[in-house]
């Protein structure tokens, strides 16, 4: 395993992170814990010491198996991150009641990295100024409840600059970036800026949601063998002085395996100039094709409706990745339609892509029609 430094806070981190938003999954859909508890354990035997999780995770569950996953000693071997669910609070007194029930959740009584999760304009001046959460978290630190501030974000380049500068205290940030998320939110410009003001700086959906996983043949064609899809997308993040660590959400125990050897061979100025110019036309012809910015978070879910949202916009995405045929079997497979979304909002409130699924649901039935 490779370790990189964390920003000025003066400790080192896993070049691979374990993000818990994506576990194995029984029959019923629950957490197979048996496996996930596998899973994770075998990455930190190999030198993972970052394991990241939060409170909305698996419809509240994930921090229970993180917990678990943690006995028998691995606690100690890492650094725990867990997320503020900023969107819930009501009252400053709100903080302390989630950060309590998420201590006791995870069986812990710290918590090393902790975030205010997935800040947007609103949500900083709604919830962050207005409930002086900076100060709860400096609170939250003397008590010896958490350790290092941060947050995590989907928004704009200019509002995350702005809560950057905003507080002096953050150690780190965690930001979605990849090599077709160059200019998209924060991007690059932001990833810099960061680091720039001595932040650690966290990656998520290095593989957006897994469309990096599987591209389309004519994405595909536009790289050379010799590398796995998925090992050329960390590898691009890897490549860059200003990443701290990159988060992985492992759903099965080859994924774990892959990226552990990924991991083991990763360093800065990895990337070759002619492979630079492959990721730029890779995503040239990617956001061609690219219909919903859709990265299968689920935070959108469950949908009052019965609509699996994310598999809707998989299922229509590849109709331009994948051809018509491939993309009508998949829509085939979903009980509930497009035409059944009776645009309620819900799921855009919670949305970090900010997709106006109410108005792309009508386009999905169309399609499909």
């Amino acid at each position: 395993m490779q370790y990189r430094k964390f920003g000025n806070t003066g400790i080192e981190v896993s070049a691979l992170g374990f993000g818990c938003m994506r576990l194995p999954l029984s029959e019923d859909g629950t957490i197979h814990e048996e496996k996930a508890i596998a899973m994770i354990r075998r990455a930190i035997d190999e030198g993972v010491n970052y394991v990241d999780t939060a409170y909305p995770y698996h419809q509240g569950t994930s921090e229970f198996v993180v917990g678990k996953a943690l006995k028998d000693g691995y606690r100690e071997k890492v650094y725990l991150a867990d997320k503020l669910p900023v969107w819930l609070l009501e009252s400053e007194e709100d903080f302390d009641k989630y950060l309590d029930e998420q201590l006791k959740k995870l069986e812990t009584d710290h918590i090393d990295f902790y975030l205010l999760h997935a800040l947007s304009r609103e949500r900083f001046e709604e919830k962050v100024k207005k409930f002086n959460l900076t100060k709860k978290l400096e609170e939250a630190r003397a008590a010896g409840k958490i350790r290092y501030i941060g947050f995590s974000f989907h928004d704009s380049l200019d509002v995350f600059k702005e809560i950057i500068d905003y507080y002096d205290g953050w150690d780190f940030c965690q930001i979605q970036y990849n090599y077709i998320n160059t200019k998209y939110q924060v991007g690059t410009e932001g990833l810099k800026y960061a680091a720039g003001k001595g932040l650690g700086v966290i990656v998520m959906e290095p593989l957006l949601g897994g469309k990096l996983a599987n591209l389309a043949p004519h994405v595909a064609e536009m790289f050379p063998e010799g590398k796995s899809h998925v090992e050329y997308a960390l590898d691009f993040i890897w490549d860059q002085p200003e990443v701290s660590l990159l988060l992985s959400g492992m759903t099965e125990p080859d994924q774990v395996e892959g990226n552990l050897q990924y991991a083991d061979r990763s360093h800065v100025g990895m990337v070759t100039e002619e492979e630079k110019e492959v990721y730029a036309k890779a995503k040239e012809i990617f956001d061609k094709m690219a219909l919903v910015n859709c990265t299968k978070c689920a935070y959108c879910m469950p949908c009052p409706f019965g609509l699996n949202i994310p598999e809707l916009f998989a299922a229509y995405n590849m109709t331009a990745s994948h051809g018509m045929n491939p993309a009508k079997a998949a829509y085939a497979e979903l009980s509930v339609k497009a035409d059944a979304c009776r645009a309620c909002h819900h799921c855009e409130k919670e949305c970090p892509q900010h997709i106006k699924i109410s108005e792309m649901m009508p386009k999905v039935a169309r399609a499909f029609a």
